[in-house]
């Protein structure tokens, strides 16, 4: 008979450990295994296992290495049923049943998250389904997560998911970290997807939390991994670009969980230690050559983090910083962003013009950030029916609650104005 208390602990290690290493071990299963639908499969199975398992004979001493070799066994149970009614899947279940031991499992799952990322980022996948697959796959992000950092349908993105899952399997892409030439070509599409789950836990896309914190974790402990595998300017330019962001995150709500502006924040409550470790990176990062965008916008971030007060914020270096970041990468995002600090150094309307002119070429109509940025400059220029407007499109795009919170505290000031 299971003791309740027992079992209660058992379930709370097994829910734990999910949140924790789920994406680690279905990492190391789609390497063993070399198909990830089969590891999904494993990986449900194992911790299915573990829910029947644990509150009878106790939590094992390493959580990870008993879910890897269940799904793995699991795995091979599933595939010996198929073969029954798919001869095509004889050899795979003779190579799995041949391997059924792997020396050093615990040493192996640390690292397999950074080898599934190179395999994601495949130069015969597309960019977006690289992109995409990595941030469902490694992360566990949903599709209508990932769709809004694309600014896209979810359906698409699953098709693309779809699609480079069967890539990799049809193609026989290697589960391995490229080595010379072909991973420094590879680099691009890896940042990326890193500066992506960051953006998802800095500022979640949806729900109702302003952050994800496991997220940020994840893709600052993958930036240090890479750096450490490849100390690129850009990969370090990323990682200071991430530190310096996440030095804010106690800062940016209340207590009650409301968005806080950056130019309101408590900056005593800014992490220093974070900011310090940053701010070395990005001298590091602009002593090396070439210069890239994340170390462009690390080095923005490390003006913001030296300010003494948003007061005291050198808004002529950031517009210097952002015209810089426009020659490497111009896109209305980033020309979004330079109004907006343009604004701070020449007035409310030098930055709405700006701003106006981005949504009069049907840029950015559906980015909500680009609406609230209209709908603060036109209410500082006392615009109050331009303000409205912008503040409830925006609201019409947010679907984070404390942001609509906060778009709807606006909308009230105003209309009581």
């Amino acid at each position: 008979m299971v003791n309740e208390d027992a079992a209660g602990r058992a379930r709370a290690t097994i829910e734990s450990v999910y949140r924790a290493d789920s994406r680690r071990v279905l990492a190391t299963l789609i390497r063993l295994l070399g198909d990830f639908d089969l590891a999904e499969e494993a990986l449900h199975d194992a911790f299915t296992a573990a829910l029947a398992s644990w509150p009878l004979d106790g939590v094992p001493a390493e959580p990870a290495s008993w879910l890897v070799s269940t799904g793995r066994f699991k795995a091979i149970d599933t595939i010996r049923r198929r073969v029954r009614h798919d001869a095509s899947l004889t050899e795979l279940a003779r190579r799995l049943e041949q391997h059924v031991s792997e020396p050093d499992l615990d040493a192996t799952i640390e690292d397999d998250r950074l080898r599934l990322i190179f395999t994601c980022c495949h130069p015969a996948i597309g960019l977006e389904a690289r992109i995409a697959l990595t941030l469902r796959t490694v992360c566990g992000l949903t599709t209508e997560e990932i769709a809004h950092a694309f600014l896209t349908q979810p359906s698409t993105l699953a098709q693309r998911i779809v699609r480079a899952k069967a890539k990799i399997r049809d193609a026989g892409i290697p589960y391995e970290v490229p080595s010379g030439d072909e991973l420094a070509t590879r680099l691009e599409a890896v940042l990326l997807v890193i500066y992506l789950v960051f953006n998802e836990g800095y500022s979640a896309s949806s729900g109702a939390s302003l952050t994800r914190a496991d997220l940020s974790a994840e893709a600052i402990r993958l930036g240090r991994l890479l750096v450490d595998l490849l100390p690129e300017p850009e990969a370090i330019g990323l990682l200071a670009l991430m530190l310096l962001h996440e030095s804010r995150r106690d800062a940016r709500a209340t207590a009650g969980g409301e968005l806080v502006l950056l130019e309101d924040q408590d900056r005593t409550r800014w992490n220093r230690v974070l900011i310090a470790e940053g701010v070395t990176l990005v001298e590091r990062a602009l002593r090396s050559r070439p210069v890239g965008p994340y170390a462009v916008q690390a080095a923005i971030s490390a003006v913001h983090a030296e300010a003494p007060s948003g007061a005291a914020t050198d808004w002529r270096e950031i517009v210097g910083l952002y015209d810089a970041l426009l020659v490497i990468e111009a896109t209305p995002v980033v020309e979004l962003n330079r109004a907006a600090a343009i604004a701070m150094r020449d007035g409310p309307a030098a930055g709405l013009a700006i701003i106006n002119g981005i949504l009069a070429r049907g840029e950015l109509g559906d980015y909500l950030h680009a609406h609230s940025a209209r709908a603060d400059l036109c209410r500082r220029l006392g615009r109050r029916d331009e303000a409205v407007a912008s503040y409830r499109r925006a609201l019409e795009l947010a679907r984070q609650e404390p942001e609509r919170r906060f778009i709807e505290r606006r909308l009230r000031e105003l209309e009581r104005a």
